[in-house]
């Protein structure tokens, strides 16, 4: 006996529904790395902060660790020569502004000394980093 199963269709593939995946992918991956700040320092616990927000335009870091010791990117340098070498990196490139990572467990002199260092080199954009405050 046979059977009549009628005209066979040939298999599709929607092409519509795959271009929407393609471009909400996109569109999260650009997003995400919009969001993502640049951190070319040494890890510290910062501060937490409830205005703290994502600095993108800096080119430089300077990190202070819990112990005091200063990173200028991931080179230490003395509280001294800090304005020298700030201001041989922002000669080389046209620089925004200097993001600021200093422990909590910093004293505020030392952190205003760093600071003093920065603005002597002429550098006005500084950015304190910090960690935003968490709500339970």
């Amino acid at each position: 006996m046979r059977v009549n199963l009628g005209e066979q269709k040939r298999a599709r593939i929607e092409i519509l529904p795959l271009i929407d995946i393609v471009f909400l992918l996109l569109v999260f991956f650009i997003y995400a790395m919009l969001s993502m700040a640049v951190h070319r320092g040494i890890p510290v616990n910062l501060p937490i902060a409830a205005s703290a927000g994502i600095e993108k335009e800096s080119l430089l870091s300077v990190t202070i660790n819990e112990n005091g010791k200063i990173f200028l990117d991931k080179t230490p340098v003395y509280l001294q020569e800090l304005a020298y070498h700030i201001k041989i990196r922002a000669r080389e490139n046209d620089t925004a502004g200097i993001l600021v990572f200093a422990d909590k467990k910093v004293s505020c002199q030392v952190l205003v000394k760093v600071l003093d260092q920065i603005r002597i080199s002429g550098i006005s954009k500084i950015s304190l980093q910090t960690n935003a405050e968490r709500q339970p």
